[in-house]
C-alpha cells in the first residue's frame, strides 16, 4: 500500500487523532492480533486469503476508515506479524498476550486514553469484515461518551465494536480470554448494534481457513 512501516506506540499518537473537524470526534482503530493461536498450530496472523495475510487484511481495512490513526496489537511471534502488518500507522507491543485477548483490550485502551474518544476494535482472524460495516459502526455512533456500537450476528454481539471514552476504564482493568463481554453488558452503558452475520466468521483452526477457501 505504499504506507511507511509501524513505529512503536510512544506517549502520543497522531496529530491527526485531534485535527478532525469538531463534530468528528476522533475514533483510533485498534487491531487485535497478538494470540498464539495455540488451536492453529502455526502464527495464524499470517495465514492467507486471496493473497494477504489476516493481519495485513484487517490492517487494511483500518487505514480505510481511520487512516493514520491505526494500531496494531501484537505479542506472539510479534516481528512476523508487525512485519505482515505493517501499513499500521502505531505498533503496542503486548508482552502479557498468553493472558488473553483482555490483556490486549487493557493495553490498547491505556495506550489510547489521552488521544481516542472511542477506540473501534477489530480482530485480526475475522476475515469476512469490511470496510463498509466499520463505517456504519462508527456512523452509528451518537458521539456519547457511553454509548458502545457493536456488531450484532449469530443471536450475539461482539467485534468489531466501538468503545467510547467512559468505557475506558473499564477496559484497561480486562484480563482473561472473555475479551470485554462484560463493559458491553455493563449497566452504565448504552448498546447500540449493527448487524453484519459474516463476523460470525473466524478462524481458530487450519480446517476452518481451508472451508473459508473452498
Amino acid at each position: 500500500m505504499g504506507h511507511a512501516a509501524n513505529v512503536p506506540l510512544q506517549s502520543t499518537l497522531s496529530t491527526a487523532a485531534r485535527s478532525r473537524t469538531i463534530d468528528e470526534k476522533p475514533v483510533i482503530a485498534v487491531v487485535l492480533a497478538a494470540g498464539a493461536a495455540s488451536r492453529f498450530g502455526t502464527t495464524k496472523q499470517l495465514a492467507r486469503i486471496d493473497d494477504k495475510t489476516l493481519v495485513q487484511h484487517s490492517v487494511e481495512l483500518a487505514r480505510e476508515v481511520c487512516g493514520d490513526n491505526t494500531i496494531l496489537v501484537t505479542g506472539y511471534d510479534s516481528a512476523a506479524v508487525a512485519a505482515a502488518g505493517m501499513a499500521a500507522r502505531f505498533l503496542l507491543v503486548n508482552d502479557r498476550y498468553a493472558d488473553g485477548i483482555g490483556s490486549s483490550i487493557s493495553a490498547a485502551a491505556r495506550a489510547t486514553s489521552h488521544a481516542a474518544d472511542a477506540i473501534l476494535i477489530l480482530l485480526a482472524d475475522q476475515p469476512l469484515i469490511t470496510a463498509d460495516h466499520l463505517r456504519a459502526l462508527r456512523q452509528n455512533w451518537s458521539g456519547a461518551d457511553d454509548e458502545i456500537v457493536a456488531t450484532s450476528f449469530a443471536d450475539t454481539e461482539g467485534p468489531p465494536v466501538l468503545f467510547p471514552r467512559a468505557t475506558f476504564e473499564s477496559l484497561t482493568v480486562l484480563s482473561g480470554d472473555k475479551g470485554a463481554r462484560s463493559v458491553l453488558h455493563d449497566a452504565r452503558f448504552k448498546l447500540k448494534t449493527v448487524e453484519f452475520q459474516e463476523a460470525a466468521v473466524d478462524i481458530d483452526t487450519p480446517e476452518q481457513l481451508q472451508q473459508l477457501l473452498d
